[in-house]
């Protein structure tokens, strides 16, 4: 909900205008003269600031481009638009030069009044999401100074901070570190952190994915093999512990590996030799194993299917990184980061995220957590048009928010007018969907008037408005039409600007 205020000595025109934002969910700030608005622009403490002025061309003392001026200077991120029965191409330039955001002739329907709002509204909350883009930049850029930027893993959530500290502890020493979490949180981010602060950061960094290969398979790929030791090793072939020697060797996925090759595994962790596969001589290796997996090995090892000595030797510094899910509040920097990394090479165009596309994906569940989350921005990036992410662009799984049994709740910062109108629009967008875009059989699903549903459609960017001869025939189908705001001269019989504006 923002706060309007409404400047005009016409008494109809000013509840005219007001009626037509209230019915929007907005407050209506109402001043009869250009000199009581210009009290309710100033700043006034505990009193929340005026977010858009709509003001008469002509009144008394202060005018219209009076009140422009004074509100440019006051709150330059503040739109006002002049309305007037005596418009003149000049003195629309004027306006426009002096920095108002448009010129509106009356008499004009209340539709187009909305219309407008809802367009400065929107562009003023694309401006300050793009100032607190920036001021994150900013605060990103500060975390790196002051140690808490690693390499691509972004977050200042005190979940992410925790995983900053661990690695700053344990990266200096040798200690194996058990690195648990959900598929997609940045494991192997946080294994690479941990080597590039190492001191064994100028020896190799091995990954060995063990869920992608057979136990025959993953044993080779381990240890090595020496040729003719099996059907196919026409060489020989080193393994990844040989190859990590003096450096690193992050085995992801440990919790898949067979109760055989764990036997192996431990050996090697307790006595830093192994034979290849079908060979005879001792290899010894100087290696720091980190592991991760998205298992709950505990549960594996009360059930028999991990061995309990590997696990502890495994698990010697726990490091746990949390879901997208518990850190929510660190999506907006790691969209940031997401289109500053993508957009140079996928849509250069694009900067910044606009408001409505950022809260849905705080709505969004995240089951593939940051993984997912850069998928759906270089996906977005794909179909951007302009300098933003919109509401369009983003993929439909993410649109759409969850299921058809239930409804994203968006994020806890909005306000409740905020929240409510996110949770309607999810529900006029599901009935669309449903009802294959048949605006008829959509207003049947929500139980409204067909004139309602097409406000709302266009209010939401839902669908495609197709003439306003389309809203006619729907307001006749049972809706009442909204008058015409007018402050013309009173007509025949004593019936007033007043009468029709109601």
């Amino acid at each position: 909900m923002a706060r309007i205020l409404i400047i005009d000595d016409n008494e109809t025109m000013r509840e005219g205008l007001g009626a037509t934002v209230r019915r929007m969910g907005h407050e209506a700030v109402i001043a009869a003269s250009g000199a009581e608005g210009l009290t309710h622009v100033a700043a006034v403490t505990g009193r929340p600031p005026v977010e858009f002025v709509i003001t008469d061309l002509k009144m008394d003392g202060v005018g219209g481009l009076d009140v422009v001026k004074a509100v440019r200077e006051h709150d330059p991120d503040c739109p006002v638009m002049i309305v007037t029965a005596f418009g003149t191409v000049e003195t629309a330039v004027e306006a426009m030069r002096l920095g108002a955001w448009d010129f509106l002739q009356k008499p004009f329907a209340p539709e187009v009044v909305r219309l407008k709002v809802a367009r400065a509204l929107e562009l003023r909350n694309e401006r300050r999401a793009r100032e607190r883009a920036e001021a994150e930049s900013a605060a990103l850029r500060a975390d790196a100074a002051a140690g808490y930027h690693f390499d691509d893993i972004v977050g200042e959530t005190s979940a992410m901070r925790a995983v900053f500290a661990t690695i700053e502890k344990v990266a200096p020493t040798d200690a194996s570190v058990y690195i648990f979490g959900e598929s997609g949180t940045g494991k192997e981010l946080v294994a690479r952190a941990i080597h590039a602060r190492s001191k064994r950061a100028q020896g190799p960094f091995v990954k060995v994915n063990c869920g992608a290969l057979t136990e025959t398979l993953l044993e080779s790929e381990l240890f090595g093999h020496e040729k003719g030791s099996f059907t196919g090793a026409v060489k020989r072939k080193l393994g990844r512990f040989e190859l990590a020697d003096k450096g690193t060797l992050f085995l992801d996925e440990i919790g898949d590996v067979t109760p055989a090759l764990q036997l192996k595994l431990l050996r090697v962790l307790q006595e830093r030799e192994f034979e290849r596969v079908g060979g005879e001589e001792t290899i010894k290796v100087d290696v720091r194993v980190l592991s991760a997996t998205h298992r709950d090995i505990q549960v594996e090892v009360a059930a028999g299917r991990f061995r309990e000595d590997l696990f502890y030797r495994l698990h010697v510094v726990p490091c746990s990184v949390p879901s997208l899910r518990e850190r929510k509040d660190d999506i907006p920097r790691l969209v940031s980061h997401f289109i500053a990394k993508l957009a140079p090479r996928t849509n250069p165009a694009v900067k910044r995220i606009g408001d409505a596309a950022l809260a849905r994906l705080g709505a969004y569940g995240w089951p593939g957590n940051v993984r997912e989350l850069e998928n759906v921005i270089e996906q977005a990036l794909v179909f951007a048009e302009g300098e933003a992410i919109d509401i369009g662009a983003l993929p439909a799984s993410v649109r759409g928010g969850l299921p058809d049994n239930a409804l994203a709740l968006p994020p806890s910062e909005m306000s409740l007018p905020d929240i409510l109108e996110d949770l309607e629009r999810q529900l006029i967008q599901r009935a669309y969907d449903k009802s294959g875009g048949v605006k008829t059989e959509t207003a049947r699903l929500l139980g409204i008037k067909t004139s309602a549903l097409y406000y709302k459609l266009e209010k939401y960017g839902i669908g495609v408005i197709e003439s306003r001869g389309d809203r006619a025939a729907a307001a006749g189908a049972g809706a009442e039409p909204e008058p015409m705001l007018d402050d013309g001269p009173p007509g025949p019989g004593g019936a007033g600007r007043r009468d029709r504006a109601r």
